[in-house]
Order: C-alpha cells, then sequence, then structure tokens
C-alpha cells in the first residue's frame, strides 16, 4: 500500500503529479456511512484526480467541537481513512481552520458539505483566485453525522440508566 499520510512538505510532490487535486477536510471522528458516501463523491467530481483529505488534529477537533471531543485519537482516525479507496492522501493540521494546508496544496477543487455556504468555505476565495472551483455535495443524501451518533449514544445510556437496565 502507497503510503497515504503526508506532512506540509510533500504538498510540492503531489502537485507535480499532473492531476487534478480535490481538497475536502473534517474531523472524521466516528467515521460513518455519511463520510463514507462523501468522501465516495469528492473522489468522483472529476476523473484524473488526487483526492487529499485534511483532518483536524486532536486539539483542532476539541477547539471546534468543545470538550469531550475528539471520540478517537488522530492516530486512529487516520488508520481509518487510510482503508477507504477514495483516499490518496491524508494530511493533518492542527490549526482552527485548513486555510494553510489549501494555500500550500492550491487544489483545483475545493470541496464541502452544502451546510456550508460556499462563500464561508475556508480557502473558498484562494481556490476560485487561482482557477479552481468550489463545490459542495448535497448532505441531506447521508442524513447521519458523528453529532447525531454520540446524541443517541448518551440518550440510550441515560435511558437504560433510567430503566435500571444495562446492555452489556
Amino acid at each position: 500500500m502507497m503510503k497515504k499520510v503526508i506532512c506540509i512538505d510533500d504538498v510540492s510532490e503531489i502537485r507535480s503529479k499532473e492531476k487534478n487535486i480535490i481538497f475536502t477536510n473534517g474531523c472524521f471522528d466516528i467515521l460513518h456511512a455519511g463520510h463514507v458516501g462523501y468522501l465516495r463523491q469528492c473522489k468522483n467530481i472529476v476523473d484524473n484526480n488526487i483526492l487529499v483529505v485534511g483532518i483536524n488534529s486532536d486539539y483542532s477537533v476539541y477547539m471546534n467541537k468543545g470538550q469531550g471531543r475528539p471520540i478517537n485519537t488522530l492516530e486512529n482516525r487516520i488508520k481509518v481513512l487510510e482503508e477507504l479507496i477514495s483516499v490518496d492522501y491524508i494530511i493533518s493540521f492542527n490549526e482552527l481552520t485548513p486555510s494553510l494546508v489549501i494555500e500550500q496544496l492550491c487544489p483545483k477543487y475545493l470541496v464541502k458539505g452544502n451546510d456550508y455556504d460556499i462563500t464561508n468555505i475556508v480557502g473558498s476565495e484562494f481556490v476560485l483566485s487561482h482557477g479552481g472551483f468550489v463545490i459542495t455535495i448535497p448532505i441531506e443524501l447521508f442524513s447521519v453525522s458523528t453529532s447525531s451518533i454520540i446524541k443517541k449514544i448518551k440518550q440510550t445510556i441515560q435511558k437504560n440508566n433510567e430503566d435500571n437496565s444495562y446492555i452489556i
């Protein structure tokens, strides 16, 4: 298996491959069907491409999502993403946003879910100013989120505690 995890110093090598670079990012804290479908759609935006997935560091997730997050460590989140056939490269970032990665990578396509307005997507101005495209993918197609999974787990635990029943 080729090395999928890269650092900022590897970006110039990726840019030299003469392929359409697609970039997306997220926490990918508890990988679920929504993530998998979303990443597959990112990969299928254009032929002859490289999909680079930016992933928030543990610190970045905590700062963006709050106490109790991430559920899974960066190392474990990366291990899961590495197994997805749609993902070519993974790059982690410690900042609150992937703007530095986007500026170094200079992707042709910047992709997020359509819960983001294109004008509010971090890096959109940069990508557009360099002749690239900013694309949103309908998240309604997946109707699941890490936050909703965590909420359901908490509700189940609370109900089981109220009923004095425990599922093991």
